[in-house]
Protein backbone atom coordinates (compact mmCIF):
# COMPACT_ATOMS: atom_id res chain seq x y z
CA UNK A 1 0.00 0.00 0.00
CA UNK A 2 1.51 3.90 -0.67
CA UNK A 3 2.43 5.90 1.58
CA UNK A 4 -0.78 7.94 1.01
CA UNK A 5 -3.14 5.91 0.95
CA UNK A 6 -1.82 4.40 4.61
CA UNK A 7 -1.95 8.24 6.28
CA UNK A 8 -5.57 8.27 4.92
CA UNK A 9 -6.67 4.88 6.57
CA UNK A 10 -4.62 5.85 9.42
CA UNK A 11 -6.33 8.79 9.49
CA UNK A 12 -9.90 6.55 8.76
CA UNK A 13 -8.79 4.42 12.03
CA UNK A 14 -8.47 7.37 14.36
CA UNK A 15 -11.47 8.82 13.26
CA UNK A 16 -13.36 5.45 13.56
CA UNK A 17 -11.54 4.70 17.03
CA UNK A 18 -12.33 8.15 18.57
CA UNK A 19 -16.05 7.42 17.59
CA UNK A 20 -15.90 4.08 19.13
CA UNK A 21 -15.06 5.53 22.84
CA UNK A 22 -18.50 7.19 22.32
CA UNK A 23 -20.80 4.28 20.78
CA UNK A 24 -22.38 1.52 22.76
CA UNK A 25 -22.91 -1.76 21.13
CA UNK A 26 -26.22 -3.22 20.94
CA UNK A 27 -27.31 -6.87 19.93
CA UNK A 28 -31.22 -8.59 19.01
CA UNK A 29 -32.53 -11.72 20.70
CA UNK A 30 -32.11 -14.33 18.08
CA UNK A 31 -34.93 -13.58 15.14
CA UNK A 32 -36.53 -16.66 15.46
CA UNK A 33 -37.28 -15.78 18.98
CA UNK A 34 -38.90 -12.85 17.95
CA UNK A 35 -42.39 -14.26 17.08
CA UNK A 36 -43.00 -15.26 20.74
CA UNK A 37 -40.89 -12.87 22.89
CA UNK A 38 -40.80 -10.03 20.00
CA UNK A 39 -37.31 -7.89 19.19
CA UNK A 40 -35.73 -7.32 22.34
CA UNK A 41 -32.24 -5.06 22.11
CA UNK A 42 -29.80 -6.01 25.04
CA UNK A 43 -26.63 -3.94 25.67
CA UNK A 44 -23.04 -6.21 25.77
CA UNK A 45 -21.60 -3.74 28.04
CA UNK A 46 -19.05 -2.49 25.38
CA UNK A 47 -18.27 0.04 22.82
CA UNK A 48 -17.13 -0.09 19.83
CA UNK A 49 -13.88 1.33 20.11
CA UNK A 50 -12.17 -2.09 20.46
CA UNK A 51 -13.72 -2.85 16.95
CA UNK A 52 -12.44 0.03 15.22
CA UNK A 53 -8.94 -0.76 16.40
CA UNK A 54 -9.30 -4.33 14.77
CA UNK A 55 -11.33 -3.50 11.84
CA UNK A 56 -8.74 -0.66 10.73
CA UNK A 57 -5.85 -3.51 10.98
CA UNK A 58 -7.75 -5.87 9.25
CA UNK A 59 -8.80 -3.44 6.26
CA UNK A 60 -5.46 -1.15 5.96
CA UNK A 61 -2.84 -3.52 7.33
CA UNK A 62 -0.20 -3.16 10.02
CA UNK A 63 1.18 -0.21 9.68
CA UNK A 64 -1.93 2.05 8.87
CA UNK A 65 -3.65 0.23 11.94
CA UNK A 66 -0.55 0.82 14.25
CA UNK A 67 0.02 4.72 13.36
CA UNK A 68 -3.59 5.44 13.88
CA UNK A 69 -3.53 3.93 17.17
CA UNK A 70 -0.21 6.09 18.00
CA UNK A 71 -1.42 9.47 17.47
CA UNK A 72 -5.16 8.23 19.48
CA UNK A 73 -3.16 7.74 22.39
CA UNK A 74 -0.90 11.19 21.41
CA UNK A 75 -4.05 13.11 20.98
CA UNK A 76 -5.57 11.55 23.92
CA UNK A 77 -2.50 12.09 26.28
CA UNK A 78 -1.85 15.40 25.34
CA UNK A 79 -4.57 17.14 23.68
CA UNK A 80 -8.24 16.07 23.68
CA UNK A 81 -10.26 14.50 25.88
CA UNK A 82 -11.10 11.54 23.80
CA UNK A 83 -10.51 8.37 25.95
CA UNK A 84 -13.35 6.35 27.68
CA UNK A 85 -12.51 8.85 31.06
CA UNK A 86 -11.28 11.73 29.57
CA UNK A 87 -7.80 12.59 28.73
CA UNK A 88 -4.31 14.27 30.12
CA UNK A 89 -1.29 12.91 30.95
CA UNK A 90 -2.73 11.83 34.05
CA UNK A 91 -4.42 9.11 32.05
CA UNK A 92 -1.70 6.43 33.06
CA UNK A 93 -3.39 6.29 36.54
CA UNK A 94 -6.48 4.70 35.36
CA UNK A 95 -6.81 1.16 35.26
CA UNK A 96 -7.82 0.78 31.61
CA UNK A 97 -4.80 2.58 30.39
CA UNK A 98 -2.53 -0.43 29.50
CA UNK A 99 -5.55 -1.69 27.02
CA UNK A 100 -5.15 1.48 25.35
CA UNK A 101 -1.13 1.20 25.13
CA UNK A 102 -2.27 -2.04 23.74
CA UNK A 103 -4.18 -0.74 20.95
CA UNK A 104 -0.94 -0.57 19.09
CA UNK A 105 0.25 -4.04 19.26
CA UNK A 106 -3.61 -5.12 18.30
CA UNK A 107 -4.46 -2.93 15.56
CA UNK A 108 -0.33 -4.14 14.44
CA UNK A 109 -0.75 -7.51 15.30
CA UNK A 110 -4.34 -7.84 13.40
CA UNK A 111 -3.38 -6.14 10.44
CA UNK A 112 0.14 -7.93 9.72
CA UNK A 113 -2.14 -11.32 10.19
CA UNK A 114 -4.46 -10.13 7.85
CA UNK A 115 -2.58 -9.57 4.84
CA UNK A 116 -0.63 -12.63 5.17
CA UNK A 117 -3.47 -14.69 2.98
CA UNK A 118 -6.10 -13.36 0.93
CA UNK A 119 -8.91 -12.19 2.87
CA UNK A 120 -11.14 -15.54 4.07
CA UNK A 121 -13.31 -15.07 6.69
CA UNK A 122 -11.88 -17.35 9.14
CA UNK A 123 -8.34 -15.77 8.77
CA UNK A 124 -9.68 -12.38 9.05
CA UNK A 125 -11.42 -13.57 12.18
CA UNK A 126 -8.31 -15.16 13.23
CA UNK A 127 -6.70 -11.86 12.81
CA UNK A 128 -8.81 -9.71 15.12
CA UNK A 129 -9.04 -12.48 17.42
CA UNK A 130 -5.26 -11.77 17.90
CA UNK A 131 -5.54 -8.49 18.08
CA UNK A 132 -7.92 -8.78 21.06
CA UNK A 133 -5.54 -11.41 22.92
CA UNK A 134 -2.32 -8.75 22.25
CA UNK A 135 -5.03 -5.88 23.51
CA UNK A 136 -5.68 -7.65 26.32
CA UNK A 137 -2.10 -9.26 27.04
CA UNK A 138 -0.77 -5.00 27.33
CA UNK A 139 -3.54 -4.79 29.39
CA UNK A 140 -3.14 -7.88 31.95
CA UNK A 141 0.77 -6.76 32.41
CA UNK A 142 0.06 -3.05 32.74
CA UNK A 143 -2.47 -3.39 35.40
CA UNK A 144 -0.10 -6.32 37.34
CA UNK A 145 2.54 -3.86 36.71
CA UNK A 146 0.26 -0.43 37.82
CA UNK A 147 -1.13 -2.70 40.76
CA UNK A 148 2.35 -4.04 42.38
CA UNK A 149 3.66 -0.63 42.42
CA UNK A 150 0.97 0.95 43.51
CA UNK A 151 0.88 3.71 40.81
CA UNK A 152 -2.46 5.48 41.85
CA UNK A 153 -4.16 3.15 44.97
CA UNK A 154 -6.83 5.90 45.32
CA UNK A 155 -7.91 4.72 41.61
CA UNK A 156 -7.90 1.02 42.65
CA UNK A 157 -4.09 0.50 41.39
CA UNK A 158 -3.08 -1.55 44.36
CA UNK A 159 -2.29 -5.26 44.81
CA UNK A 160 -5.14 -5.87 47.16
CA UNK A 161 -7.79 -5.23 43.98
CA UNK A 162 -5.98 -7.19 41.24
CA UNK A 163 -7.73 -9.31 40.85
CA UNK A 164 -11.06 -7.72 41.01
CA UNK A 165 -9.54 -5.20 38.15
CA UNK A 166 -8.66 -8.17 36.34
CA UNK A 167 -12.17 -9.40 36.19
CA UNK A 168 -13.65 -5.44 35.25
CA UNK A 169 -11.19 -4.97 32.47
CA UNK A 170 -10.65 -8.31 30.97
CA UNK A 171 -13.00 -11.06 32.08
CA UNK A 172 -16.34 -9.47 31.68
CA UNK A 173 -15.74 -7.69 28.37
CA UNK A 174 -14.66 -10.79 26.93
CA UNK A 175 -17.79 -12.37 25.61
CA UNK A 176 -19.04 -8.72 24.37
CA UNK A 177 -15.36 -8.45 22.19
CA UNK A 178 -15.86 -11.59 20.78
CA UNK A 179 -19.17 -11.20 19.27
CA UNK A 180 -17.25 -7.74 18.18
CA UNK A 181 -14.62 -9.55 16.49
CA UNK A 182 -17.20 -11.84 14.73
CA UNK A 183 -18.70 -8.49 13.06
CA UNK A 184 -14.86 -7.14 12.70
CA UNK A 185 -14.36 -10.29 10.56
CA UNK A 186 -17.89 -9.83 8.28
CA UNK A 187 -16.84 -6.13 7.83
CA UNK A 188 -13.59 -6.64 6.94
CA UNK A 189 -13.97 -9.32 4.52
CA UNK A 190 -17.01 -7.18 3.33
CA UNK A 191 -14.67 -4.34 2.34
CA UNK A 192 -11.80 -5.59 1.24
CA UNK A 193 -13.63 -7.63 -1.69
CA UNK A 194 -15.13 -4.27 -2.32
CA UNK A 195 -12.41 -2.60 -2.60
CA UNK A 196 -10.45 -5.35 -4.39
CA UNK A 197 -7.30 -6.11 -1.81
Amino acid sequence: MSAPNEFLWALVGLLLTIAGTFIEIFITNPPWQWAERGLAVESLGITSQIGAVLLTGCIAGRNAGAVSQVAYVILGLFWLPIFAQGGGLDYFREPSFGYLLGFIPGAWLSGWLAFRQRPKLEWLALSALAGLLAIHLCGIVYLAGASWLEVAPEMGLSSDNLWELLRVYSSEPIPGQIILVCFVAVAAYFFRKLLFY
